[in-house]
């Protein structure tokens, strides 16, 4: 398709790695910052100086690279979950159905999204290993499929992650005190008493019409995928088996038998779930005032982890394994609070959400919001990272016109998650796994893409 390879064509030639393009907008940002926001009384040079001091103090924010370390984590994490051998059987079991190509994306796709609701690093990587055994087991069943149809079918958890449970905005704004700390400096007094201390998950991820979106999207993305599989030709295979090595050691000595001892980890394992129920039951209590926060997330799956590898070093090895995906959250980061600190402490939030207020209407705005997020997404492909630049101007807006925050925060997320079909930075962990080019993926991603596009539109106006 000519369309797919123009859009190749343009993230390899216009589009830097994402660091490079941080640091492209990291000196952007100074400059208008330096050039816009100048008051009166003040020389450029010393202006300038002052920037350079909002940028160094964003930074080296306490609180935010709290934030990139919670991000990080929910990533290892629900990587780590993935290669485990339960999680591994299961995928086993999925790949035994498949019989063409119209199941195998659909039981894709299917499980891809309800994993991805609950974790965005288990369900991108559980949706490329399923993808791949899916292949393999075709393969080895001289089963016709097309391929890549089956590698876009494990990626559709990216269009719906920043919506569930480990969604970065809707997982901050339920900490006690975040919307207060990132607020405070922004926002007039009057304005910024109207800011609440805790926005739940209940209005938020677990609303009625946040889980209708998704219930809709569950049906909607397996159904356009079958429609696909129909047309689709099957693709040559030639996969090697994809295979995590979790094999104890034999003939242990010593302290070394602690690290592959089973009782060992599941007690230890046992008594993180204990110390999560404990610590967390109250933010569970009420149906009406659940909040799901990234501690709270990270704290259970941690103990989940290590009971499912049975023993400290298969976990050990997947952690090292994991990790590797995570060098974009813990440099780039930095930059994108950089970025918040000059926006924030120069007043340039305050200038661009005034000009959404001057021609948006309460109606509007979560679609301008959703059409920018996703836009934003492109250049800042981190949900973290997008909700640290862009997350002040979303709230300051919605106040000032009187939009739901609530509304106002999920459309921020669902538009920076459809865009994730279009942008190939994530795909990159599931293009590795599956052997796919993302030339091959593309063009079914784009199609998913406007088709969630239309159902999350139509959501934010309607509901």
């Amino acid at each position: 398709m000519q369309i797919t390879k123009a859009i190749e064509t343009i993230f390899k030639r216009y589009l830097p790695s994402p660091f490079t393009i941080a640091v492209l907008l990291t000196l952007i940002t100074i400059a208008l910052a330096t050039f816009f926001t100048k008051p009166v009384t003040e020389t450029t040079a010393s202006h300038f100086i002052e920037v350079l001091s909002f940028w160094e103090d964003g930074i080296w924010n306490s609180g935010l690279l709290v934030f990139a370390y919670q991000m990080m984590l929910i990533l290892v994490l629900g990587h780590v979950l993935v290669l485990s051998k339960p999680v591994n059987s299961i995928i086993l079991a999925i790949t035994k159905s498949v019989t063409n190509t119209t199941n195998a994306v659909i039981l894709v796709s299917v499980t891809t999204m309800l994993v991805a609701f609950f974790n965005w690093g288990l369900g991108l990587i559980f949706g490329a290993i399923l993808a791949r055994k899916v292949g393999e087991h075709a393969q080895k069943h001289q089963i016709p499929i097309n391929y890549p149809l089956v590698g876009a079918a494990g990626y559709v958890g990216l269009m719906v992650w920043h919506g569930g449970i480990s969604g970065s905005a809707p997982s901050k704004v339920a900490e006690e005190g975040h919307l207060l700390d990132m607020m405070n400096g922004i926002l007039s007094v009057d304005i910024f008493g109207k800011v609440p201390e805790v926005i739940t998950s209940s209005s938020t991820i677990f609303s009625w019409w946040n889980l209708l979106l998704f219930g809709i999207l569950l049906v909607v993305i397996p159904f356009t995928l079958s429609i696909l599989s129909k047309r689709a030709k099957p693709t040559k295979l030639n996969l090697p088996k994809y295979k995590f090595d979790t094999k104890n050691k034999e003939d242990l000595e010593g302290a070394e038998k602690l690290d592959y001892s089973p009782w060992f980890a599941s007690v230890f394992g046992i008594l993180l779930l204990v110390t999560f129920f404990i610590q967390y039951s109250g933010n569970l209590s009420s149906l009406s005032e659940i909040k799901i926060t990234p501690n709270m997330l990270n704290f259970f799956m941690l103990g989940l982890a290590i009971i499912l590898h049975g023993n400290f070093k298969s976990f050990l090895n997947a952690v090292e394994e994991a990790i590797k995906g995570t060098s974009g959250i813990l440099i780039q980061f930095p930059l994108y609070f950089g970025i918040m600190g000059i926006m924030k402490s120069s007043g340039m939030v305050g200038m661009i959400s005034d000009s959404f207020v001057s021609v948006a209407t309460e109606t509007t705005l979560p679609v301008f919001t959703f059409f920018s997020s996703g836009l934003v997404n492109i250049f800042v492909p981190s949900g973290g990272g997008q909700w640290a630049v862009q997350g002040p101007i979303v709230i300051e807006s919605a106040l000032k016109l009187g939009v739901p925050l609530p509304k106002a925060i999920m459309a921020l997320a669902y538009g920076d998650q459809i865009t994730n079909m279009l942008q190939p930075f994530w795909a990159l962990p599931l293009l590795a796994i599956t052997k796919l080019k993302a030339k091959e993926i593309l063009p079914y991603t784009i199609i998913l893409m406007l088709v969630g596009s239309a159902v999350y539109i139509l959501g934010l106006l309607l509901l």
